[in-house]
């Protein structure tokens, strides 16, 4: 892509070391898997309560998940959008879920971003794929945002009032609203500006969640500050309390490695305060999240000292030091929906700068008068009223249609505005956001086909709600049938999913991929009912439908283990092709299948060659628990240690 310079803002490209995120998991995702890990502990408030327990989901249904990626690096091209004035240059990324990347502080040459040039993808995102560093937007449910690796709709803005902006949209498809972010970096501005909208499209309230997460480097004397004496603490193990950060379990959490193991920290700051959370390196220097009043969350998290801290560090992050996250949300904690009501329309604006803060007050053992010396630091960095005074141009703004698209995003917004057409239902003003047909893909078309009525023949995609249950109601064959059945079993109707799958496994002209996904989703159902045996069988069925499939041969492996049958794993996993036999994951399965058949010598034979897993999840620390089993006496190596605390 050729440069292209407008003011401080270009249109350019950069280089970064990282793996294809590969092909999407075909398999939809329909059981029951978002569960709270947490509860709500002592001296937590009625409200917050509600609110943890209001507008849980129980999958990501209908987004695919993002597990094809590799360990394997190479290096490519991604079109990135550069801000730059005399104080300040900024990196975003649009084709990756539009993270601000960089964010360099000329006047002391500092990044106050983790940022490095090989992110590496892992199963961390509430679709899997994520990676460390730089300022993400989260939006849907507790997690990292299902867009954290998709393109988002891009495009160049000059609005009337003299502003360049990169505008970035995109319809998010859980809780089906339309968000955007712009940003602009005034010139000699000493912080870079988002203003970020979200519309909720329907005529019915919806819950809503957004946190904006900055990964900051961390160092042994970097300390995060904010304006409050207590916070809303967890530890990834136990309940959700009321704890005080500077005096937590024995040691000061605000200092970054102070915490021995992984910890959330989310600052209870009074409603008459200034709403902001900043860090400071051991000269002061470090970045500052400022937001207008809706903004209301401010947060830190660490993943602490631990060994498997500093692994899981290295595993995102090689070779590019420890960091911290520093965040801001709409909701007091992350574990929080609020509730957005039909046609709402809500927006603020972020900042984000150098502190410059005191590091003699800020790294002093007097928290308040820390406290103070960045408050007013902040003020003069960006003062509180004028903040709050841009955003009604940023609300005038957000309609000013785009002056040069860059970017496509997803068809799924181009699908559901003929949709809502369709059925005569109010859709968006797009004059800032248009959707468009040319974002339309395979993924998309069959279902714009059956709105405009044409017979549904099938597509590896998905789609929620009644209209669409109701359009494929009217459809005869297998594909429509199992459509159906899948839009049930996500909303946990298992009776209504159970029937359907029957339906299309008699059917004589069913597809081997559709029966395949048939068996599977009926093996699901099963095990929910607690049909083990007879479920077990169906995933079984489904494997030697369509034994290709390395999903479904690692989900039916994973459930024969986890249900009691490592004989049946074993059994299918002798069937797998040989390249899919060497995958980091099936390997692990395999050694976990063989120590639960009594064979423990194979299994640390297996462990002991090398495993590695490049969708080990967050929080899963199982090669280590095997490790402890299959080698008794031996030390777990570091590369096993995963654990969070």
């Amino acid at each position: 892509m050729a440069d292209t310079a407008t003011t401080n803002l270009t249109v350019t490209a950069i280089s970064l070391t990282m793996a294809e995120l590969g092909p999407l998991n075909p398999l939809p995702v329909v059981a029951a898997e978002l569960d709270q890990p947490y509860t709500v502990g002592e001296g937590v408030p009625e409200e917050l309560q509600v609110s943890a327990r209001y507008g849980l989901v129980p999958n990501m249904y209908p987004y695919l998940m993002q597990d094809g990626y590799s360990r394997e690096a190479a290096p490519k091209e991604l079109p990135a959008v550069v801000f730059e004035n005399s104080r300040l240059r900024a990196v975003v990324l649009p084709s990756l879920g539009g993270r601000i990347w960089e964010l360099f502080d000329k006047t002391t040459g500092k990044q106050l971003l983790h940022t490095h040039d090989a992110p590496q993808l892992a199963n961390i995102a509430l679709r899997k794929a994520w990676f460390a560093g730089g300022l993400e937007w989260n939006i849907g449910t507790r997690g990292h945002s299902p867009t954290s690796c998709d393109p988002l709709h891009a495009a160049l803005v000059h609005t009337p009032d003299g502003k360049h902006i990169l505008r970035m949209w995109e319809f998010e498809r859980l809780r089906e609203v339309v968000f955007q972010v712009d940003i602009w970096m005034p010139e000699d501005s000493d912080v870079l500006f988002a203003a970020v909208r979200i519309r909720n499209t329907n005529n019915h309230d919806v819950p809503m969640y957004w946190w904006s997460n900055a990964a900051i480097p961390e160092t042994d004397r970097t300390r995060v500050i904010a304006p409050a004496d207590e916070a809303y603490g967890s530890d990834y193990t136990t309940d959700i309390t009321r704890v005080r950060p500077t005096q937590h379990e024995g040691y000061d959490g605000t200092w970054l490695t102070n915490s021995p193991h992984a910890a959330d920290f989310f600052f209870d700051i009074d409603p008459s305060e200034r709403r902001w959370v900043v860090a400071a390196d051991d000269d002061g220097d470090g970045l500052a999240m400022l937001s207008t009043s809706l903004l209301r969350g401010k947060k830190l998290f660490v993943w602490g000292q631990g060994q498997g801290g500093k692994r899981w560090q290295e595993w995102l992050s090689p070779g590019a030091g420890p960091y911290a996250e520093i965040q801001a949300g709409l909701a007091q904690t992350q574990f929080e929906h609020l509730v957005m009501p039909a046609g709402a329309e809500w927006a603020w604006v972020e900042a984000y700068g150098n502190g410059h803060l005191d590091p003699v007050i800020s790294h002093g053992t007097d928290w308040d008068a820390a406290v103070a010396d960045a408050s007013q630091r902040l003020d003069e960095l960006l003062p509180h009223e004028e903040l709050e005074a841009m955003l009604p141009a940023a609300v005038r703004n957000a309609d000013v249609p785009p002056s040069k698209m860059l970017l496509l995003g997803s068809g799924w917004g181009e699908v559901e505005k003929v949709r809502r057409h369709k059925i005569g239902v109010d859709w968006i003003d797009e004059s800032g956001t248009p959707f468009v047909g040319e974002s339309v893909t395979a993924e998309q078309q069959p279902w714009l086909d059956l709105l405009h009525g044409k017979a549904f023949d099938g597509v590896p995609s998905f789609v929620a709600g009644p209209d669409w249950e109701e359009l494929l109601a009217g459809q005869d064959g297998p594909e429509a049938t199992f459509h159906l059945a899948t839009m049930k079993h996500a909303r946990q109707d298992l009776e209504g999913a159970k029937a359907g799958y029957r339906r299309v496994l008699a059917a004589q002209d069913a597809r081997p991929t559709t029966r395949a996904l048939a068996h599977r989703g009926l093996g699901l159902v099963l095990l929910a009912d607690g049909s083990t045996g007879q479920g077990i069988q169906e995933l079984h069925e489904a494997v030697e439908q369509d034994p290709s499939s390395s999903a479904l041969l690692t989900e039916a492996v994973t459930l024969s283990i986890r249900h009691g049958n490592p004989a049946l794993a074993l059994e299918l996993l002798a069937t797998a092709p040989g390249a899919s036999a060497a995958v980091g994951r099936l390997k692990f399965l395999r050694a976990l299948a063989l120590a639960k058949s009594g064979n423990a010598a194979e299994a640390a034979a297996i462990l002991r060659e090398g495993v590695e897993i490049p969708d080990l999840r967050e929080g899963e620390d199982g090669i280590s628990a095997l490790w402890q089993e299959v080698c008794p006496g031996e030390a777990v190596p570091t590369g096993y240690q995963f654990g969070m605390h």
